[in-house]
């Protein structure tokens, strides 16, 4: 789907918010994140170690993932259908528009998500994204499971109005919560400038 289309249905270029932080927020990293997620399957270890590279989140930056900038934490649990969001973080999302459209790729996820742990960011997961007009009537999937949704958009990542569908898995860190879980109890913002508590998603119950 062309960028300009997408735009459209995000309510204009609010979708993407300004990436002039991603300098003096990502310090390289080329180092395995600490706690991996154990016991993944072949498949997802293999995506894993597709995926490897973007551990130096200049390296995301330059293959087209663009910083969000916040960090993003859901501070209590909640639940809406058949969505259940334990309170834990999900980090600062890149997302690469050129990947988001109608089909589904499991080597190459739309988002990236990092975890800020001093001066770098850490790449703690993977985010498989497809915005509700581009899905039509057909509920997407991705390594046999449904993604979650659909929802109204995050702010203050992207507009209420993008109703979207997800599936965050945790490739790199250890999730109590499970692996294809949307938070993570072990993911923290912290106090940062860019740190922001979420609120819960709220369901799309129809398609328009």
């Amino acid at each position: 789907m062309p960028f300009t289309t997408l735009g459209r249905i995000a309510g204009g270029r609010r979708f993407l918010l300004a990436i002039a932080a991603v300098a003096s927020l990502a310090a390289p990293t080329v180092a395995r994140a600490q706690g991996a997620q154990a016991r993944l399957t072949p498949q997802l270890d293999s995506v894993r170690a597709g995926l490897d590279k973007y551990q130096d989140p200049m390296v995301a930056v330059a293959n087209g993932y663009l910083s969000t900038v916040a960090c993003i934490e859901f501070p209590k649990p909640f639940s809406e259908g058949p969505l259940n969001v334990v309170a834990g973080g999900m980090g600062v999302h890149f997302i690469n528009m050129s990947t988001v459209g109608p089909t589904l790729d499991p080597t190459k996820p739309q988002v990236l998500i990092y975890e800020p742990q001093g001066d770098k960011l850490v790449l703690v997961a993977a985010e498989w994204f497809m915005p509700m007009a581009a899905a039509g009537s057909t509920h997407p999937k991705v390594f046999g499971q449904e993604l979650n949704g659909p929802m109204e958009g995050h702010p203050p990542i992207m507009p209420a109005e993008l109703h979207h569908y997800d599936l965050h898995v945790w490739l790199w860190k250890q999730n109590p919560a499970g692996v294809y879980s949307p938070t993570n109890p072990a993911v923290k913002c912290g106090k940062g400038q860019y740190s922001f508590a979420g609120d819960p998603p709220k369901m799309v119950h129809s398609h328009n």
